[in-house]
């Protein structure tokens, strides 16, 4: 026996209507306004993620930029997920959602305003300050549960899966809150992080693959991810003015200028094009247990992306002659996140397609060929302006084999990988 799916909303109305679970094949899903007002406090978490990360590395405190790096953007991941999964499978949009909606929004801004806090805690090697980090997670966390509560409550169908999401949140939770009052070293505090990490992340898997899952919709959810790309991708452009704006400053309007411009620019568009080569929403439709890679996965490219708008603030920093840090790490702080979102890119189009094409296998040589020339070049004492354009050309290697060639492969690849069995 099925659950029917809510009835039709009244879009001039937003009265409380039963959660009954949306239609996962329904026609023309697409993101809400809500929704994507909800994305835009995430503009704020990953700038001031990605603007502490830079002034770390700026300074050559490696190591705790990329502890204070990982720990926040893991917590700001794992906060939209939690929502933008949810909401594929049951948003109502009703005034209840609403309401609840804008309180997870106030408790993402206030996890924002504690990332100061967290970074320089790590870099002094004090307690880790994670007090107010923890705060915007309660609210955000207090409206969770109370979303899915809501949802076991009205979809008797789908209550276990959602009383395991319930479970797993509210211990995760508990955690959380308890980090806060110990006086644990920053090791142990890593550890206890981990254990946590691992239950929260635990939780869909139950829910999803023993529990009987929810209803949520493939090309709906792949949509999502990718408006949280371009979310990400907005700290490159951000990047990119502060590059451009250090060298206006120090030298006027030059060919510096433009080139800074160009690269950062170049570069930024370059992963956006080169994101949409996966097929995801076509494959999760027909394969929706490939969903926790996938999905999972892509905190790792969200971190990517953010990290080179961070590299590129370094290079700002660098070419105004306030970094503690050399030309060759400067190029570095750029070429390795992009490496990272490069290998993810490929990493996850295998693994959705569960099939090898030796045509990436030549694109990712000539991706590290470019990388690696942008790297000689800095050592080779040449302006960071062209190291820059050089760093700009690694995602259009893939750009231009795949609109040149790739497209073949890749329509071949989905018939094949749409009409065989998970």
């Amino acid at each position: 026996m099925t659950t029917p799916s809510a009835p039709p909303r009244n879009p001039l109305a937003h009265h409380a209507i039963r959660m009954g679970g949306r239609d996962p094949h329904e026609a023309h899903r697409a993101a809400t306004p809500l929704e994507l007002l909800f994305d835009l406090t995430f503009v704020i978490a990953f700038g001031l993620a990605a603007a502490q990360f830079a002034h770390l590395l700026a300074d050559g405190h490696y190591v705790a930029g990329l502890i204070g790096f990982g720990f926040s953007t893991f917590a700001i991941c794992w906060a939209w997920i939690n929502f933008s999964w949810f909401a594929s499978a049951y948003d109502t949009d009703d005034w209840i959602f609403r309401v609840v909606t804008m309180v997870q929004m106030t408790g993402v801004l206030i996890l924002a305003i504690g990332l100061p806090a967290l970074f320089k805690s790590i870099e002094h090697g004090e307690h880790l300050d994670n007090s107010v980090m923890v705060l915007g997670y309660v609210i955000m966390r207090v409206a969770m549960i109370f979303q899915w509560l809501r949802a076991a409550r009205q979809d008797p169908a789908r209550r276990r899966a959602c009383m395991t999401f319930v479970t797993t949140i509210l211990i995760a939770q508990i955690g959380w809150v308890a980090l806060i009052f110990t006086n644990f070293s920053l090791p142990m505090t890593f550890a206890f992080t981990s254990l946590l990490t691992a239950i929260e992340m635990a939780g869909p898997v139950i829910a999803e693959r023993r529990d009987g899952g929810t209803s949520w919709h493939a090309h709906h959810i792949a949509e999502r991810y990718g408006l949280l790309v371009i979310i990400a991708l907005g700290e490159g452009v951000v990047g990119t003015v502060a590059s451009l704006s250090a060298v206006i400053e120090g030298q006027g309007w030059t060919l510096n200028a433009l080139l800074v411009c160009i690269a950062g620019t170049g570069l930024t568009f370059g992963m956006w094009w080169m994101y949409y080569i996966m097929p995801s929403a076509e494959i999760l439709h027909a394969h929706r247990s490939r969903a926790f890679v996938w999905g999972y996965g892509h905190m790792l490219i969200f971190g990517s992306i953010v990290a080179t708008g961070a590299g590129l603030h370094v290079a700002a920093y660098y070419i105004d002659h306030k970094a503690h840090i050399g030309a060759v790490a400067t190029v570095l702080t750029v070429a390795v996140p992009v490496s990272v979102y490069v290998l993810m890119i490929y990493g996850l189009y295998t693994y959705l397609l569960r099939q090898g094409d030796r045509f990436h296998l030549w694109l990712l040589a000539g991706t590290a060929l470019v990388l690696a020339a942008s790297v000689v070049a800095a050592m080779a004492g040449v302006d960071m302006a062209v190291c820059l354009i050089i760093l700009m050309l690694a995602p259009i290697v893939t750009v231009v084999g795949y609109e040149m060639v790739g497209h073949r492969h890749k329509m071949e690849a989905i018939a094949r990988a749409v009409g065989s069995p998970s």
